[in-house]
């Protein structure tokens, strides 16, 4: 009986330490959300209540599998919707988390400018839409969209390669022989003039030599799609490459008005 007692004194002096370490932590380093630095609770999983509700709003619903719009699933016919029923697009489908907007945008533009703290929510969002994009058994490499050398230099990350690291998978391995050959301008992620975009990034990327594309299944991994030219561009590299099927993988579409 007094050995019962003493580890039932045990537990509680240990939950008391741990209470008041936790009490001092939030005393000293309060939490905040990541994303608006607003005051939370620990429990509140790194973002506030009105960042939360947001993203909820930014995620979710129906869209096409071809181009990723939003589009309601009974406007989809044979597995396009009338955006891109008549446009070539050579990844076979894509997956997103949501679009680009409210607190998804604010996120994914400080995870380009060095809050790569970002990569657990952002990384959650990702696994969500790749286990849900229908093709999670069907992958043999993880294709992170490249950064040119000078731009990779200079933010010191691909920002897709991190968001492919925190993608598990029992199988699919990240390759990067997928290389961008040419500097592209950066265009505003709100101008979408698709012709313009598809001339930029025509002929900017290359395969390593020794890959091991042919005859694999490839998925492309983003931050954001606009028109789809940098992807369009990638899958056709892979594909002329010998790979077999190109899917895509996004955290978000923008330009909803436009494709």
């Amino acid at each position: 009986m007094d050995t019962v007692k003493a580890r039932q004194f045990s537990k509680r002096i240990s939950r008391s330490v741990v209470f008041f370490w936790q009490g001092l932590n939030h005393l000293f380093w309060p939490a905040v959300c990541i994303n608006c630095k607003q005051g939370i609770c620990e429990t509140d999983n790194n973002l506030c209540k009105d960042c939360w509700q947001e993203l909820l709003g930014c995620t979710g619903g129906d869209y096409c599998r071809r181009c990723g719009r939003d589009v309601s699933r009974f406007a989809v016919f044979e597995g396009a919707c009338p955006d891109c029923q008549s446009r070539q697009i050579h990844f076979d489908q894509i997956a997103r988390s949501g679009i680009y907007d409210k607190s998804l945008r604010r996120m994914i533009l400080a995870f380009k400018n060095s809050r790569t703290e970002l990569d657990l929510t952002l990384g959650f969002l990702a696994k969500s839409a790749l286990q849900g994009g229908g093709f999670y058994d069907d992958i043999d490499f993880f294709v992170p969209v490249p950064l040119h050398w000078f731009r990779r230099l200079v933010r010191g990350y691909n920002q897709a390669l991190v968001l492919a690291k925190k993608l598990k998978h029992p199988s699919a391995k990240i390759s990067t022989d997928l290389v961008r050959i040419r500097y592209t301008k950066t265009q505003p992620g709100g101008v979408a003039d698709t012709a313009a975009r598809a001339k930029n990034v025509a002929g900017a990327f290359a395969i390593r030599r020794r890959h091991e594309f042919a005859g694999k299944k490839v998925c492309l991994v983003d931050d954001v799609k606009t028109t789809g030219a940098t992807l369009n561009e990638c899958a056709k590299t892979l594909k002329e490459a010998g790979a077999l099927r190109v899917f895509a993988l996004v955290l978000a579409v923008a330009g909803q008005d436009v494709s």
